[in-house]
């Protein structure tokens, strides 16, 4: 990826006005010598009263829209914003003047699991945590949260000069949203493709809750790798070896496979491995996956623990023991461990390894380790019943779409891609152990499993819980007691309904839908492509026939002096205001603007 880069002083010299001669008239030298930025509060105010930028959808003529990215309410808005802003104001106002039929539609992410962790870290500050509040205080605060950032963050917005139609303003969380993500999630349960099930997921203990991929971090670590022995049942005097970055895991092996082509070991499939530590016997399996040539050519299986295990795991019918709580400590499958924190189980599981003459050997070894973006800790793949989307059918018709060009991808090699990431899809954990987001709409019959809500409890899907109930008194009578299901649905399910939910959608003859969609534009930086841009094509050609938009514009990021994209998160971001204070809208956007020659280029500050 090409970078520019430019220092603030770069952004303008002050604005000077040629020396008055005699015969100009008196009020042309009442020009000031320096251009005043705080001239630009008007115009924004006048703009909204003649209502400059609202949208006809009853008005002839070609049409042009914009949906924009909506910002997450975490605080407020960086130079990227500022950069992204630019280039979508400049479109847009581009096609305005031309006489199209013109809608920029603004509006705001609720960021369901960034906001909970700046609301629980201030909690944790007064020495408080969620639990101590209760749903509904802290949810309280949450939307008050909300009001603040929200607030914030559309000041900046009408700072920027950005000709949005603000009657049409929305937030993921309002309530056309929510009644999209009702309909979505129902409407998916019905045809099979939203189910709840066990799986792998990205499991930060921090924040105790499955995180995106997206929330995913890899950091490069110097760590160890650490090599030790597994005897045979039938002779103890013969021993494989395994490495791994992780030996706490070694608790929850069911196997050590081998590839059943390796002449070192294939006589040995079949027979039993003691596990070192604990009172369990494992087998030795023959997988073609294991690579002869790296390590010792053993490979220790965790399929409750790791994302190659777990598929070895389902091929060889393995058991699946998870060893970890929530908060990251070992549970009672951990043995001796049991209540000791991962880390503090690793050192010892390896002192315990050595003691009893399994450790063989360590090494130093500098690999990357997956961390939670929010929570600052290292995640953990953890086996977890939670809900899911089978996107592999919609992903198909986004990659029909794509063979005819729809979307059009500008610039053309962020085609390929995106292309890539829809042919190798995974089924997409959606459910969030959280409080802030849209709520699950499931309810379980808990009087059918002594008042608690167990994997094997029962659960109906509606819209309203009146709805779920319907369907529970027809399988279990008019006693039966429900409770909702408390986890709450991934940002990104509602940030891939955004194009249409704001139009009006499911109302398919909404004005606004009938007239506006598909849209013409979305222009977003290349680091969402996989997480939001492939969520919203396969989403809106599920649900609507079309792709939801006809090109895709990437641009590149904006980084700091470090090359570091700027982020609320790493509180890297420069105010966009502090330069328009100093040097006015127009020359920070114009700047911005300058800086990249060609599509998809960072800029440096």
């Amino acid at each position: 990826m090409a970078n520019t880069s430019f220092v603030v002083s770069d952004l303008v010299s002050p604005m000077t006005v040629a020396p008055s001669n005699a015969n100009q008239s008196d009020s042309s030298t009442n020009l000031p010598s320096q251009y005043d930025p705080s001239c630009e509060g008007k115009w924004q105010a006048f703009w909204e009263e003649n209502q400059l930028f609202k949208a006809d959808p009853k008005k002839r003529g070609e049409t042009y829209s914009v949906i924009i990215p909506p910002p997450n309410v975490t605080g407020s808005l960086h130079m990227g914003h500022a950069f992204n802003t630019a280039l979508i104001d400049t479109l847009v106002r581009y096609h305005r003047m031309t006489g199209k039929n013109t809608l920029c539609l603004p509006g705001t992410d609720h960021a369901s699991i960034a906001v909970q962790t700046i609301l629980e870290n201030k909690l944790k500050a007064e020495g408080k945590t969620r639990n101590d509040l209760g749903r509904e205080e802290f949810l309280k605060r949450a939307w008050e949260w909300k009001a603040e950032s929200g607030g914030t963050i559309v000041n900046q917005l009408r700072r920027l000069g950005f000709s949005v139609d603000w009657s049409r303003e929305r937030f993921t969380l309002d309530e056309g949203c929510s009644n999209a993500v009702l309909e979505a999630f129902t409407r998916l349960h019905k045809e099979g493709l939203i189910y709840r099930g066990r799986y792998l997921v990205n499991w930060c203990p921090a924040s105790q809750s499955a995180v995106s991929d997206l929330e995913v971090e890899s950091q490069e670590v110097n760590g160890k790798l650490w090599y030790f022995s597994y005897p045979l049942v039938e002779d103890s005097s013969q021993s494989l070896t395994v490495a791994t970055t992780r030996p706490e895991t070694m608790l929850g092996d069911t196997a050590v496979a081998v590839n059943p082509r390796d002449d070192r070991y294939k006589h040995l499939i079949g027979k039993m491995l003691r596990l070192p530590l604990t009172d369990r016997h494992i087998p030795i399996i023959g997988d073609d996956h294991v690579e002869m040539d790296f390590g010792t050519g053993c490979v220790k299986v965790t399929p409750a623990h790791d994302t190659n295990d777990f598929e070895m795991g389902n091929r060889h019918n393995l058991p699946f023991i998870n060893i970890l709580n929530k908060d990251g400590s070992l549970n009672e499958n951990g043995a001796q461990y049991a209540g000791q924190d991962r880390f503090e189980a690793r050192k010892n599981v390896v002192a315990d390894l050595e003691k009893y003459g399994h450790l063989v050997k360590i090494e130093d070894y500098k690999h990357s380790v997956p961390y939670s973006d929010r929570g600052k800790v290292p995640v953990e793949p953890m086996l977890s019943t939670q809900w899911f989307v089978n996107i592999k059918p919609m992903a198909a018709n986004a990659l029909q779409a794509l063979d005819n060009n729809d979307p059009a991808f500008v610039p053309e090699r962020w085609n390929k891609v995106y292309r890539d990431w829809l042919s190798n899809l995974r089924d997409w954990c959606i459910s969030r152990q959280l409080w802030w987001g849209h709520r699950i709409p499931a309810w379980y019959a808990v009087s059918e499993t002594d008042s608690k809500i167990t994997d094997n409890t029962p659960f109906f899907v509606g819209k309203t819980e009146a709805e779920a109930r319907t369907q529970a008194i027809a399988q279990f009578g008019d006693q039966v007691q429900l409770e909702q299901d408390p986890d709450v649905l991934d940002t990104w399910f509602s940030s891939g309904l955004w194009p249409f939910s704001t139009l009006g959608w499911p109302d398919e003859n909404a004005e606004d839908f009938a007239r506006y969609y598909p849209t013409s534009t979305l222009i977003t930086g290349f680091d969402i492509i996989f997480f939001w841009v492939a969520r919203m094509t396969m989403m809106a050609g599920h649900f609507t026939g079309k792709m939801p938009f006809e090109t895709v514009y990437i641009h590149g990021l904006v980084r700091d002096e470090n090359g570091a994209k700027m982020s609320k998160s790493k509180n890297n971001g420069i105010d966009p205001l502090l330069l328009i204070d100093r040097y006015g809208t127009d020359a920070l956007r114009y700047t911005l603007i300058r800086e990249v020659a060609g599509a998809g280029q960072d800029i440096s500050l």
